[in-house]
C-alpha cells in the first residue's frame, strides 16, 4: 500500500506546483498592490536562500557571501541601468557575480569551517569600501540613482528568476553532481580519493549559485530610489538567508521558500513594531530553531507525516 501511496503522490506534486506558479503569476491582476510587493520580497529572499541552500547544504560549507553576489548585481543596475537595456543588465549582474564566485572559490574553497565563512564574509567589506573608495575618488560623492520600474515588471522578474532557479537546483539533486556534493559533506576526503575533484565541483555550483543573486540584486535595485555601496552590501543579506534556510529546513527544495516566507512576513511586522530590536528577534528565533528544531519545519513536517503514517497503519 506505501508504494501504491507513493506512485499515486508523485504526478501530484508537479501538478500542485505548476498550480501555485499559474496562481503567483495572476497575482498581480486580482491581488492589492501590497500583497504584490510582500510577494516580490519574499521571492527576493527565497532566491537567496535557495541559492545558500544550493552549495552550502549539501557541502557544510557555511557561506556568508550572499550579500556581496548580491550587491554586485546591485552595482551593475546602478552603472548600467540608464544605459542597456533592463534585460541585459539583469544578464550582466549575474554573470558578473558568477565569475566573481569563481575567482573567489578558486582561491577560498580549499579553505574549511570558520576560515571559509570569515573569509566570506570580508568580501563583503572589501567590496563595500573599494566601491566607497572609488566614488569617493571620482566624484567626491556617493551613491547614484536607479532607473524606476514598475512593480509588475519586478514582480514577474523575481518569480521568473525564482522558477528558473528551483529548476536548476532540482536538476543538480537528482544529478550526479548532486550525489558528488553530498559525498563533500559526508566526508571530503573519502569523496576527493574516489575521484571527484572535489575544488572545481564547490566553486561551480558556488558560481552557479551566485549568478541567481547577481541577477535577482539586478533587478530588486529598480525598486529603489537611491543607491550607494552600503544598500548594496547589506551585511543583512548575508546572515538572513542562512537563518531562512535553516528555519526553513534544507532537505527539501520548498523549506529555504517556506522559511522565506515566513521570515519576511515577520520582517515585515517587526520593523513597524519594533525597529530597533527586530534582528535581536530574529537571533532569537534562530537559536531556538538550532536547538529544538535542528531539521527546521520541513523536518517537522515529515516527523508529523510519519507519525500519522504509522497510526495509519496500526489502525488498519
Amino acid at each position: 500500500m506505501d508504494n501504491v501511496a507513493e506512485v499515486l503522490r508523485k504526478p501530484i506534486l508537479p501538478a500542485l506546483a505548476i498550480l501555485i506558479l499559474v496562481l503567483l503569476a495572476a497575482s498581480p491582476s486580482y491581488a492589492p498592490g501590497y500583497i504584490v510587493v510582500l510577494l516580490t520580497d519574499i521571492f527576493m529572499y527565497s532566491i537567496m536562500a535557495v541559492s545558500w541552500a544550493m552549495f552550502s547544504g549539501p557541502t557544510g560549507y557555511i557561506s556568508l557571501a550572499t550579500a556581496a553576489f548580491f550587491g554586485v548585481g546591485v552595482y551593475a543596475l546602478a552603472l548600467l541601468g540608464f544605459i542597456l537595456p533592463l534585460p541585459a543588465v539583469i544578464l550582466i549582474g549575474g554573470l558578473v557575480s558568477c565569475c566573481l564566485a569563481l575567482l573567489v572559490g578558486a582561491l577560498t574553497l580549499r579553505l574549511k569551517g570558520i576560515y571559509f565563512a570569515i573569509f566570506t564574509f570580508g568580501l563583503i567589506e572589501l567590496i563595500m569600501n573599494l566601491l566607497l573608495w572609488w566614488e569617493v575618488n571620482r566624484s567626491g560623492t556617493v551613491g547614484r540613482l536607479a532607473v524606476p520600474v514598475d512593480y509588475n515588471t519586478v514582480y514577474y522578474v523575481m518569480l521568473g528568476i525564482l522558477t528558473t532557479l528551483l529548476l536548476t537546483a532540482y536538476l543538480i539533486r537528482r544529478s550526479r553532481f548532486g550525489l558528488a556534493l553530498r559525498s563533500i559533506g559526508d566526508c571530503e576526503e573519502a569523496a576527493a580519493h574516489i575521484g571527484i575533484n572535489v575544488t572545481a565541483l564547490k566553486t561551480t555550483i558556488f558560481a552557479i549559485s551566485a549568478f541567481f543573486l547577481g541577477a535577482s540584486g539586478a533587478i530588486m535595485a529598480t525598486r529603489w530610489t537611491y543607491i550607494d555601496p552600503r544598500i548594496a552590501f547589506n551585511p543583512q543579506y548575508s546572515f538572513m538567508p542562512v537563518l531562512m534556510a535553516m528555519f526553513g529546513g534544507m532537505e527539501q527544495l520548498y523549506g529555504p521558500i517556506l522559511g522565506a516566507a515566513v521570515f519576511t512576513y515577520l520582517e515585515e511586522l517587526l520593523i513597524t513594531k519594533f525597529p530597533y530590536y527586530y534582528m535581536l528577534l530574529f537571533g532569537i528565533i534562530l537559536v531556538v530553531v538550532l536547538l529544538f528544531l535542528p531539521n527546521g519545519l520541513v523536518g517537522l513536517i515529515q516527523k508529523w507525516r510519519k507519525g500519522g503514517s504509522i497510526r495509519q497503519r496500526a489502525n488498519t
